[in-house]
């Protein structure tokens, strides 16, 4: 999924250190934190925490990830340098959440911070995550970060092509999360349970029906500056190798390249049948009601 080369970007939007704190954190889908979660998850309600070391007091620093986002100012960048995509990802989703949120619930949208980082550990409200940990949203800061080694491993251990709409759909997830904590879907949810009808999945699946909701939107609506669409409407190989990521992150196909074994009842992230599908629901009709997946019954899931 291409971008508008000549659309303007902000090398302001993301930041490359944090502060820590206590809090729970969201998970996106590094597959060392998913194995971890298998085991640890009933611990924290949080597929993420398995992998995220006790708090660190507020104001402790990260160490500088050394990420240069100085060339990151349009389209054209974001097509040539992984950074800038992250930071064109992010105004994308930043222009579709603030038009849709409104329309579609009546709430108006809460940019979240955005951090890359690519050393041995990030610290954030949620705690100290190691580089083991992969993406993930922290509801105690609203912000989202990403360790950037993430997408190879999203190709070499998980097995999905690293494309840039399918590292576009990991961001969107992630942003997802932060529409649900806007919701208020953190607050009423018990993610203290795994399993395939769990919370904790239901969570997980809604995010990426949110993932799939920007895509629907992504290539209409328009940067601010320029009148362009941020991205190119992608073609059906584009949207694939999304599908095929959303896919390489189900919990059936994590464990059973990790153990070789599919147990449900460990689940926090959902099947990759049901990823592919919930974020193709998202993709198809652009419908934060069509979302739902906590009205959903469980053999409808």
């Amino acid at each position: 999924m291409s971008f508008n080369n000549r659309v303007q970007l902000d090398p302001d939007r993301v930041r490359t250190r944090s502060t820590g704190g206590r809090g729970a954190a969201i998970g996106g889908g590094s597959v060392l934190m998913l194995i971890a979660a298998m085991v640890l998850s009933q611990m924290t309600g949080v597929d993420l925490t398995g992998l995220v070391s006790g708090p660190t007091q507020q104001g402790a620093q990260q160490t500088t990830s050394g990420i240069d986002t100085s060339m990151c100012t349009t389209g054209a960048s974001a097509n040539k340098y992984t950074q800038c995509r992250m930071i064109a990802a992010a105004e994308s989703l930043d222009a579709v959440w603030r038009t849709q949120l409104p329309a579609q619930a009546g709430t108006a949208y809460q940019q979240p911070d955005f951090v890359l980082w690519d050393g041995s550990h990030v610290s954030s409200a949620c705690g100290n995550a190691s580089a083991a940990v992969g993406p993930f949203y922290c509801p105690a800061d609203s912000t989202v970060y990403l360790d950037m080694s993430f997408f190879s491993q999203m190709e070499g251990t998980l097995g999905a092509k690293d494309s840039p709409l399918a590292e576009e759909y990991i961001v969107a997830h992630e942003f997802g999360h932060h529409i649900q904590n806007q919701l208020g879907v953190m607050s009423r949810t018990n993610r203290s349970r795994s399993g395939a009808d769990s919370d904790s999945v239901r969570t997980e699946l809604q995010a990426d029906c949110y993932a799939g909701v920007w895509v629907h939107y992504a290539s209409s609506t328009p940067d601010a500056e320029t009148g362009e669409p941020f991205l190119v409407k992608p073609n059906q190989q584009e949207i694939q190798t999304a599908l095929d990521a959303a896919a390489a992150v189900g919990d059936d196909h994590i464990q059973k390249r990790s153990t070789g074994r599919i147990d449900a009842d460990s689940w926090t992230h959902g099947s990759s049948e049901q990823r592919v599908r919930w974020f193709t629901q998202g993709m198809e009709h652009g419908d934060l009601l069509q979302c739902d997946t906590f009205s959903v019954d469980a053999r409808d899931l």
